[in-house]
């Protein structure tokens, strides 16, 4: 029987890459997003059997919802890949904007959370599963501007370390994903649709992709299953760590 996987955020970026790299894997897809379009757009252009979902991962109700009504044949997800997620704005803490705190914290943290609570308990039931967590270099250390951005991405670290301990006494595996520079729409939401400044972040340095990053998600649920790849830091090879890049 071919394995399922759920990837939230599955309309752009990392999430649409790990979609198209699982189902080229063999996986069954549950492509979930806010948009609509996006995901039959990406359903049409997959050539694997893929399901999609509808709902803001920050409405926990909506998800519990959509979660529920999954057909009997699809309930048995084997890798949730948490990659929702999002940054915005680089003001000084202490300026700024309580609207882009809400959403970073509510989608990054609050939304990975709910995911966790769905699906997992199946998972330990089965005694089988793989939650692979997207997080962020920017989880290890600040950097100017990132406040509450690297915030939520330290404790995405927490939480994917914290459930390693929980289940560990059964054969689910926990992956945290750290990237560092990757060049996807991520600048542009960040900035608000400023494309010019959202270019600017990339300029001089040969980025990672959404493509680099899906396989490492794909290796890690790969490994045999005696084996957790507990974590893993990838970085551009011009960067150091969140804040250091040497540019052209």
């Amino acid at each position: 029987m071919k394995r399922t996987v759920l990837i939230t955020g599955a309309t752009s970026g990392i999430g649409e890459a790990c979609a198209r790299k699982f189902a080229e894997g063999g996986y069954r897809v549950i492509a979930t997003g806010r948009r609509a379009d996006l995901l039959e757009k990406l359903k049409s252009s997959l050539d694997a059997e893929v399901l999609t979902l509808c709902f803001d991962v920050r409405d926990r109700e909506a998800s519990r919802r959509a979660i529920e009504a999954l057909p009997d044949d699809w309930k048995v997800i084997d890798v949730l890949i948490n990659n929702a997620g999002l940054a915005q704005g680089l003001e000084p803490e202490y300026e700024g904007d309580v609207d882009d705190w809400d959403r970073m914290i509510d989608t990054n943290i609050k939304g990975l959370l709910t995911m966790t609570r769905l699906i997992v308990p199946g998972m330990i039931s089965r005694n089988r599963g793989h939650v692979i967590n997207v997080g962020s270099v920017a989880g290890d250390a600040a950097y100017q501007g990132g406040n509450v951005y690297c915030a939520t991405k330290a404790a995405v670290k927490a939480l994917s370390d914290g459930l390693r301990i929980d289940v560990a006494h059964s054969a689910v595996r926990v992956t945290n994903l750290k990237p560092g520079l990757v060049e996807t729409n991520f600048s542009n939401v960040r900035f608000h649709g400023d494309t010019t400044r959202a270019d600017s972040v990339y300029k001089g340095v040969k980025p990672l992709t959404g493509n680099d990053i899906a396989d490492v998600a794909y290796y890690a649920a790969s490994a045999p299953e005696h084996v957790q790849i507990a974590e893993v830091l990838i970085l551009a090879t011009h960067q150091a760590n969140g804040s250091f890049i040497v540019r052209e």
